[in-house]
């Protein structure tokens, strides 16, 4: 009987012993199978539409280089600090308003012509350009990194879109858009029975002085209540607007309202090309000038910004014009 226990004893341990190696085995098995999965299994892919036609993006892009300013400007509205930028057409190399919050990031050249070396040795996951400016090289953007473009650079709204799609941000784009939807109600509440205003968006430059019809202040000025200048028939220009070198052309700036920025390039002959222009007798017919409406506004908020930061500095201005509250 002692032989029998003795002889169950030792098989119960070498039992116990042989489920111990197998489930240890198998915890191993496990946790080998877990790792090689995890390891193996790939980012999400998502497929990002736009003016470039459709570009492949996987997770979260975390290391972005962005090619014009309204892309600069919107990438700091949705919490993202691209490594590369291109630089500013004044203030350089950042727009002031900017620069905080993209110190440090690389400039990679100009909006018209970035530097793809130096592009390429940000090792980016995403690159923000523009059909406007870049379509000429997006197939070499593309080598680089993923590449989708905007059709313009002013239309800030579909910037913001595209880039909140192709980083992941939908839910900020919404939140922005909110909070502007909220300022523009406010605004056309407090103008009440003065909107809608004709207004003019005039830029003087040193040869020449811009009118413009289809751009960035302008639609948001159209948002805000504001007309804007119909293209004279049989006049030519880019969609944006025209240049105008004739004084003889003064008649058709007629509206309620003038907002002139001159630009900061070249500023003694601007400043005298406005002296001459604004001296003439045409330019003293026009309502807004005989009705003392004409306000100098700030180039880069009206104008060369393009982004979600500017527009909303513009509609500051704007508040400040008209001495609204904010």
């Amino acid at each position: 009987m002692l032989r029998s226990n003795k002889l169950f004893s030792i098989m119960f341990c070498v039992m116990a012993l042989m489920l111990l190696i197998a489930g240890c085995s198998n915890s191993n098995e496990e946790k080998t199978t877990t790792k090689e999965k995890n390891a193996s299994s790939p980012q999400e892919e998502r497929v990002v539409k736009h003016a470039g036609g459709e570009t492949t993006i996987k997770g979260t892009p975390e290391r972005i280089v962005t090619l014009y300013q309204g892309a600069n400007d919107t990438a700091v509205a949705l919490g993202v600090k691209p490594v590369g930028i291109v630089e500013s057409w004044d203030q350089q190399p950042i727009y002031e308003y900017l620069r905080s919050d993209l110190e440090g990031a690389t400039v990679v050249g100009q909006e018209l012509q970035p530097n793809l070396e130096e592009i390429s040795k940000l090792k980016p996951d995403l690159i923000i350009a523009s059909k406007y400016r870049h379509e000429e090289i997006y197939p070499q953007l593309s080598k680089i990194a993923p590449t989708i473009m905007d059709d313009t650079v002013y239309e800030w709204k579909d910037t913001l879109h595209l880039m909140a799609d192709a980083l992941n941000k939908q839910d900020k784009e919404t939140e922005l858009l909110a909070e502007w939807d909220g300022r523009v109600e406010d605004f056309k509440s407090q103008m009440g029975d003065a909107l809608p205003i004709k207004a003019a968006i005039t830029n003087f430059r040193s040869d020449h002085m811009r009118v413009y019809y289809n751009s960035y202040a302008g639609s948001i000025l159209k948002e805000l209540g504001f007309e804007g200048l119909e293209r004279p028939a049989g006049t030519e220009g880019e969609d944006w607007g025209e240049k105008i070198t004739t004084k003889e052309r003064i008649p058709d700036l007629n509206a309620d309202t003038i907002f002139n920025f001159n630009a900061s390039k070249d500023s003694e002959l601007v400043e005298k090309n406005y002296e001459e222009w604004t001296n003439h007798p045409l330019w003293q017919e026009l309502d807004a000038v005989k009705n003392d409406k004409v306000y100098q506004v700030d180039e880069v908020y009206w104008s060369a910004g393009a982004g979600y930061q500017s527009a909303n500095l513009m509609l500051d201005s704007l508040y400040d014009i008209y001495e609204l509250k904010k």
